[in-house]
């Protein structure tokens, strides 16, 4: 921040942190009955791995996070890579696991050094799990209801008010969300994290917003509770133009493809259909924070959802961009162009997320700072600060 001469008047909230999961966090409250089912560990050539519905999973290099990249490696690669690296390159300098991964108190402290009010927290292997049980909705279930028993165990969801984590729902079950939701919302969660995608029930796979999900989104309704759709696997297809699966962005041997694009086809799925659902309509006091899928899409899907309102006429009661507008906050990527997001959205609706310590990120997370330094001090304030606050406010029908 040595070029960048901007003194703060207000509390700083990060609203995209994540932690990285201790050994037997889908374990720990899991029946080990269920564990082929669900996630189990083995090694492999001295390595371990996690078994996830009895499949070797390598999405992620190294599950256990010890070693593993520091902070913000990729950074310059997101800036534009303007030494031409393999993005591979970026990954090989690891670190042993730091305790503010894993331990509230001392992620309190790292807080504090980070000029940190509170933060958001969410999951790491817990956004990319769902889909490879997908097929089997009991073991999702079992899974996170067995992962949400330890987030609240090992970091809880308002910790010292100032660690925020959501609990994670999934809608493989419509019963089960209700029942997970009563216990989150008894427990004290302040927000709810999901990926965006369509869920996969016994049925079989059906937009989160066909009627047979209705008691679960009245409950969010009723409660007031905000819904974080953070990035994740989403199970977008490649259609056969890139390999299917998580891993396969970065490979061993790495090129462009259609992968890079996944994240912000599935935040648009989403959140086209949220509107031309009238789902908003329906639920009127439902929240969503769109975190970490970036908001280039936002022009596109503007004009798509003014596209059908001139065609489809009488099916939105009002402009479904106005509609999207009063519903739906935005993280941006901090390499996106926060003055082309102010203006489709409004700073009302625009949240600051660092991503750390994961490697897309930033080295720290104030570093975000030198992006709005154009941006007027008001605005600046509701982006740092007010608009999380809002938020994690609970709003009860």
């Amino acid at each position: 921040m040595d070029d960048l001469d901007l003194q703060l008047d207000h509390p700083v909230i990060d609203a995209d942190n994540h932690y990285y999961e201790a050994l037997d966090a889908f374990t720990r409250h899991l029946d080990p009955a269920l564990g082929p089912r669900c996630v189990q560990w083995c090694e492999i050539d001295g390595r371990r791995y996690h078994v996830v519905g009895g499949q070797v999973s390598r999405a992620v290099t190294n599950p256990t996070f010890d070693p593993v990249a520091k902070p913000g490696a990729m950074h310059d690669y997101f800036r534009g890579n303007p030494e031409g690296r393999n993005p591979l390159d970026f990954l090989r300098d690891r670190e042993p696991i730091r305790a503010a991964y894993r331990d509230r108190d001392a992620r309190l402290a790292e807080l504090d050094a980070q000029g940190l009010a509170a933060c958001w927290l969410f999951p790491t292997l817990g956004m990319i799990y769902e889909e490879l049980l997908r097929d089997d909705p009991f073991a999702v279930c079992a899974t996170f209801r067995a992962f949400n028993r330890w987030l609240a165990e090992d970091w809880g969801f308002a910790h010292a008010d100032r660690i925020f984590a959501g609990p994670y729902l999934t809608l493989a079950d419509p019963d089960w969300a209700v029942e997970e939701l009563e216990w989150a919302l008894d427990a004290g969660a302040r927000l709810l994290v999901m990926r965006p995608a369509a869920a996969t029930t016994v049925l079989g796979r059906c937009s989160p917003f066909d009627e047979r999900f209705d008691p679960f989104w009245a409950r969010v309704n009723e409660a007031g509770i905000a819904v974080v759709l953070h990035a994740g696997d989403g199970g977008v297809s490649s259609n056969g133009y890139a390999p299917e699966g998580f891993a396969a962005q970065f490979g061993q041997s790495w090129k462009p493809s259609i992968k890079f694009f996944a994240i912000e086809r599935a935040i648009i799925e989403f959140l086209l259909t949220l509107v031309l659902e009238n789902h908003l309509v329906r639920f009127p006091n439902l929240r969503f924070a769109s975190v970490e899928n970036g908001a280039e899409f936002l022009g596109d899907v503007f004009a798509k959802l003014r596209s059908v309102h001139r065609k489809a006429v009488g099916w939105f009661p009002e402009d479904p961009v106005e509609t999207f507008r009063r519903h739906v906050w935005i993280n941006p990527f901090w390499e996106d162009d926060v003055h082309e997001v102010l203006e489709h959205v409004g700073p009302e609706r625009v949240l600051f997320g660092s991503d750390w310590p994961h490697i897309e990120g930033m080295p720290a997370p104030l570093d975000y700072l030198r992006e709005l330094k154009d941006v007027d001090a008001d605005d600046r304030r509701r982006i740092l600060h007010d608009n999380a606050v809002e938020l994690m406010t609970l709003r009860p029908a």
